[in-house]
């Protein structure tokens, strides 16, 4: 695993291929969250706007979003293809991205957290 304090030190220290790879998705994500920031959470570049979004990251022969457990089930139909775990996605280093589907996910995941913060907003006290 990869040593870093910001993501410019977490890409710094990437091989080509992950670079390029993770470079896309990052891309993919930022136009989606535009908002968010991007930060490094457990030894991984992240994105939070009302709490996580996304992590993703690189590994040996592939690369990986995380976008919880909740998106995994939500689509779960068109992951088929994919390997997946209960909170990751894995994709191959030689094939294409599928943006509209990253897309979608991460569009999932704002709303997600959008919904958890007005659950959990605090209600006023009565004066």
């Amino acid at each position: 695993m990869i040593k870093a304090n910001t993501v410019e030190e977490y890409f710094a220290q990437l091989d080509a291929r992950s670079f390029e790879s993770l470079s896309e998705l990052r891309k993919i994500i930022k136009s989606v969250a535009s908002e968010a920031e991007e930060t490094i959470s457990y030894g991984m570049p992240c994105y939070k706007e009302n709490g996580i979004l996304v992590y993703y990251a690189a590994f040996k022969n592939h690369f990986s979003l995380f976008p919880t457990g909740s998106a995994i089930k939500a689509f779960q139909t068109r992951l088929e293809g994919f390997k997946t775990s209960k909170g990751t996605i894995q994709f191959n280093f030689d094939d294409p991205l599928p943006i509209d589907l990253i897309t979608e996910i991460v569009k999932f995941r704002i709303e997600e957290n959008k919904l958890k913060k007005s659950v959990n907003k605090p209600k006023k006290k009565p004066a």
